[in-house]
């Protein structure tokens, strides 16, 4: 066995069925009273049932968190939080509405409560991603951790079954990458293949049934673990070039990650075996790369760059962009090998080993 160094990062989880009637004793375990509730404008109507729940506790609602957080909309929430004399902020949504929570503690150090609604895994990293003049910075800082996760599998019944789907992709590429980080240990080897397969079962019986309660606690069981080796070792080739994608194309983020992981295995994968046998092993295939190609294509989800929204004149940027700063990976980085893995992406054909 390898040495390594394992650091656990502070977090309290409440899962279960029916779990949200504990978020204003949650609320309160916190020392907060005065909660800012933020989400999309999209799921508004799921930030009024949270204010309901909290009475009093409720300062207010901000409900135009946005894909990438803006750097703009990040700070016309933190000035709303100071006028309102929040003491905490309650992040009910995905990604977005977590980010957007990330980039107030940032900020502010205000606490964050995290309710998660699709399998992101945000909530689970102390990673922050802001967007500011076309391109999206990240980083890592303790403050934006979320101090308590409130996971409720009834919440993710209205997630549209393909947002399902890339959803859960996009924390499968969380684990995937964990398994050949260049700080990974056999702590998060082991949570990272658990995730896989747990969302490798979900994730096709969502698409049989949106409403099958297990499958949904299955899901955000892989999510929960998956985002927790995201929070804990470092990423890859994949999460830079998605990254990139997204912040500077705007393209959806976890469309996205779905599209290009399969490629971005495939380049590592005669230089991280072992991880790419943990891949197929979760996903009950003989190649990982291909295994989760599959469980995109089989499930209804788009696989082409081409597809959500990306253009073939821009590829040459996209590759310079991510080529500008050096960063660990099993294989090293090299650009016309890049430049085919977008390409194979754009165009959505079976991942090459």
């Amino acid at each position: 066995m390898k040495n390594f160094v394992y650091t656990s990062q502070p977090a309290r989880v409440v899962f279960g069925v029916g779990s949200l009637s504990q978020l204003a004793r949650e609320i309160d375990a916190l020392g907060s009273s005065k909660a800012l509730i933020l989400s999309t404008p999209e799921q508004r109507a799921s930030a009024e049932r949270v204010a309901d729940l909290l009475g009093a506790r409720a300062a207010g609602i901000f409900d135009r968190a946005v894909m990438h957080v803006p750097i703009e909309t990040a700070r016309e929430a933190r000035d709303l939080a100071r006028k309102l004399g929040a003491d905490c902020a309650v992040a009910i949504g995905g990604g977005s509405t977590t980010g957007l929570g990330k980039a107030i503690a940032l900020d502010s150090g205000l606490p964050i409560l995290a309710i998660p609604t699709t399998y992101a895994g945000s909530e689970m990293t102390p990673i922050y991603g802001i967007t500011e003049a076309g391109m999206k910075k990240t980083g890592k800082d303790p403050r934006v951790l979320p101090r308590t996760v409130i996971y409720d599998p009834e919440l993710t019944f209205s997630l549209p079954v393909a947002m399902s789907v890339t959803s859960g992709i996009n924390a499968i590429a969380h684990a995937a990458e964990g398994l050949y980080a260049s700080d990974s240990n056999p702590i998060m080897d082991l949570m990272a293949e658990e995730g896989i397969a747990a969302l490798g079962r979900a994730l096709p019986a969502i698409k049989k049934r949106a409403d099958d309660v297990d499958a949904r606690s299955d899901a955000l069981y892989g999510a929960w673990l998956c985002g927790t080796v995201l929070g804990n070792v470092g990423v890859a080739l994949h999460h830079k070039l998605c990254h990139t994608l997204g912040g500077s194309f705007n393209l959806p983020h976890a469309e996205t990650h779905t599209i290009v992981l399969p490629h971005a295995l495939a380049y590592n994968a005669a230089a991280a075996p072992q991880a790419m046998q943990r891949i197929a092993r979760a996903l009950k295939g003989q190649s990982g790369p291909q295994a989760v190609f599959d469980l995109a294509k089989n499930n209804g989800v788009a696989v082409a760059l081409k597809d959500i929204g990306m253009k073939q004149a821009d590829l040459d940027k996209a590759c310079d962009i991510a080529l500008q700063n050096q960063y660990p990976n099993p294989r090293p980085l090299e650009r016309q090998a890049i430049r085919q893995l977008l390409q194979d992406a754009f165009d959505g054909v079976r991942p090459r080993e």
